[in-house]
C-alpha cells in the first residue's frame, strides 16, 4: 500500500508501473507503432488512476524508441509543473514554456516540452517561436475545447489526448471529430478493488432545483445557482449537513460561483469552524498559501468554485461536499475524485451531495460505457435525466448519525402515500395524512428525550424528513403551489413543537 501512495503523491520519487499501467501503456504503443504519424488517439483513466506517470513513462519510451520531441498541453500553470517535475523523475529533460519564454534558442538541449495551451499557440501564431523535429503531441485533460486550436500546428504528428471522461466541454463539439480511436482504461470499481483508489460513501441530500436555468454551455448558470445556494436556507442545510456528517474531518466543498463559495466561508466561519475559501482571483501566494494551511490542518475546511477540479492532489482530503448542481458528467466524476487518493490508512471517503448528482449520473464508482458515449455523446446528453424527474422519484433515507438520536424508536419510517389514500379512503380530509406523520415524529422525539427543551432540540434533526414527507404529500395533492408548501412546512414545525407540551 505504501508503493500505491508514493506513485500518486511524490511527484520527484522514480515510479515503477503497476500492471494495468503497463497493459494501457503496451495497448498506446500498438496504436502508436501501427497507425499513420498523423492520427489521434485518445486514452481514459479515471481520476487517480496515474494519467500523469502512464503518459510521463510513454515519453520516454517514445525518445528513447523514435529519436523525436515530444510537446505535452495542458489548460493550467499548476499541471504544467506537475507533469515537469513528473517527466524529470522519469529522467525525461523537460523544459516549461510559459508567459516568460518568448523564443527557444536552446530547443536542442531538450527532448520535451510542456507548455500551456494559450501560451503556445500565442507564440506560434505570432511565428516567434518555432518547435522543431516534434514526433508526438500530448493533451491532459482533453475533454477542454481550447486544446483544438494547436491541432492545426502538429497535422503531422501522432497526438494523444489523455482525459477521465472522454465528453467534450462543449456539447457541439464532440470528441468523436478530432480523435480516431478510443482506448478505455480501468473502471473505477475495479481501482477501488485493487486498492488504488479509496471508497465513496455516499449520502444524497434532498434538494428543489426548479430555480435552477440552464445556460448555453449545457450546464446550469452561475446566477441562478447562487440565488439557490446563498439563500439562508441552504446555506443552513449546507452546515447542518456538515456537523452531522463530517465533523472534524478535511473537507472540500465545491460551489457554482464564488459568491456562492464566498456566503458558505461565512456561514462556517460564523460557525466556528476552521476554514478558507479559495477562488481564481486569488493571486498565485495566496493560493499556494492557502493550500499549505489546507495540506496541514487536520479539521480544515476548505470552499471553493473549480479551480481545483484539476491539478490538485491532497490525498488526506477526508470527505467532499457537492454545495452545487452539475449537468457535466465530467465535472462530477472531478469534484468527487478529489476525495479518491489512497493512503496507507484511508479506505474510503465520505460525499455528501447536495445537487442531485449522483442520481442524475448515477454513483461515482458504477460502470460507464465510454465507448459508447464517444460515439454518441448527443444522445447520452439527450438522456440525462431531468430535475422534475429526480425529485418525484427521490426517497429519503435518514443518515445513520441522525437515526442513532432516535435509537429508542422502533421505526421512522413513513409512507405519506399510503396514509394519503387511507385518509380518503375512510372519508377523512387529505390533511389527516400530514395530521399522523405529525404524531409519529412527535412520538419519536419525545421517546428519546428526557425533558421537552431536548425534544424540541431534537426537531431540528428531522428537518429533511420533514421536507420530504411535505414534498410526497403535494404531489398527491397535484396542484400545491410553493406557498402553500412553505405555509404547511412552518405549521408543520409549530405542530410538533407544540405537541411536546405535558408530556415530560
Amino acid at each position: 500500500m505504501t508503493e500505491i501512495v508514493e506513485q500518486f503523491s511524490n511527484p520527484k520519487a522514480k515510479k515503477d508501473l503497476y500492471d494495468y499501467q503497463l497493459a494501457d501503456l503496451n495497448k498506446i504503443f500498438e496504436v502508436i507503432d501501427t497507425a499513420p504519424d498523423n492520427f489521434n488517439l485518445l486514452y481514459q483513466l479515471p481520476t487517480g488512476g496515474g494519467k500523469t506517470v502512464i503518459f510521463s513513462e510513454i515519453v520516454r519510451r517514445y525518445i528513447k524508441k523514435h529519436n523525436k520531441k515530444v510537446v505535452i498541453l495542458t489548460h493550467r500553470i499548476e499541471l504544467c509543473k506537475q507533469t515537469s517535475k513528473m517527466l524529470t523523475s522519469f529522467d525525461v529533460h523537460n523544459k516549461i514554456i510559459n508567459s516568460h519564454v518568448k523564443e527557444l534558442p536552446d530547443q536542442d538541449q531538450y527532448q520535451c516540452f510542456v507548455a500551456m495551451v494559450e501560451t503556445l499557440n500565442n507564440r506560434l501564431n505570432d511565428k516567434k517561436l518555432r518547435l522543431e523535429d516534434i514526433g508526438l503531441v500530448i493533451i491532459d485533460e482533453a475533454h477542454y475545447n481550447s486544446f483544438r486550436k494547436l491541432f492545426k500546428f502538429f497535422e503531422n504528428c501522432f497526438i494523444l489526448g489523455v482525459t477521465a471522461t472522454p465528453l467534450s466541454s462543449n456539447i457541439k463539439l464532440p470528441m468523436k471529430d478530432n480523435y480516431q480511436k478510443l482506448i478505455v482504461g480501468d473502471d473505477i470499481s475495479t481501482l477501488i478493488k485493487n486498492g488504488f483508489l479509496a471508497e465513496a460513501d455516499l449520502y444524497n441530500f434532498d434538494v428543489e432545483l426548479n430555480t435552477l436555468k440552464i445556460g448555453i454551455n449545457g450546464d446550469y448558470t452561475v446566477k441562478s445557482s447562487e440565488t439557490l445556494y446563498t439563500n439562508s436556507y441552504m446555506l443552513g442545510k449546507l452546515v447542518f449537513a456538515y456537523e452531522e456528517m463530517c465533523k472534524g474531518k478535511k473537507t472540500l466543498i465545491f460551489n457554482n460561483g464564488i459568491n456562492t463559495s464566498k456566503e458558505v466561508y461565512y456561514a462556517f466561519q460564523r460557525a466556528g469552524y476552521n476554514v478558507k475559501h479559495l477562488d481564481n482571483t486569488c493571486t498565485k501566494q495566496e493560493r499556494k498559501d492557502i493550500l499549505k494551511w489546507f495540506k496541514n490542518t487536520p479539521d480544515g475546511i476548505l470552499t471553493s468554485v473549480s479551480i481545483l477540479t484539476t491539478g490538485f492532489d491532497e490525498p488526506t482530503v477526508e470527505s467532499v461536499i457537492l454545495n452545487r448542481a452539475t449537468r457535466s458528467l465530467t465535472l462530477y466524476f472531478q469534484m468527487i475524485g478529489r476525495g479518491s487518493r489512497i493512503l496507507k490508512d484511508k479506505k474510503s471517503f465520505l460525499v455528501l451531495d447536495l445537487g442531485n448528482n449522483a442520481v442524475r449520473f448515477g454513483p461515482w464508482n458504477q460502470s460507464v460505457d465510454w465507448q459508447h458515449i464517444f460515439k454518441y455523446p448527443d444522445l447520452y446528453l439527450e438522456n440525462i435525466r431531468n430535475d422534475e424527474d429526480i425529485e418525484r422519484d427521490f426517497v429519503y433515507v435518514m443518515p445513520n448519525s441522525t437515526r442513532e438520536r432516535f435509537g429508542k424508536s422502533d421505526s421512522v419510517d413513513f409512507d405519506m402515500k399510503a396514509e394519503y389514500e387511507k385518509a380518503i379512503l375512510e372519508g377523512r380530509k387529505s390533511i389527516t395524512a400530514i395530521e399522523r406523520s405529525i404524531e409519529q415524529h412527535s412520538q419519536m422525539c419525545i421517546t428519546n428525550a428526557e425533558t421537552i427543551f431536548e425534544a424540541r432540540d431534537l426537531t431540528k434533526f428531522l428537518h429533511d424528513d420533514i421536507s420530504y414527507r411535505i414534498k410526497q404529500y403535494s404531489y398527491c395533492m397535484m396542484n400545491s403551489t410553493q406557498n402553500y408548501k412553505d405555509w404547511l412546512m412552518e405549521e408543520y414545525i409549530r405542530k410538533l413543537r407544540i405537541s411536546f407540551n405535558g408530556k415530560f
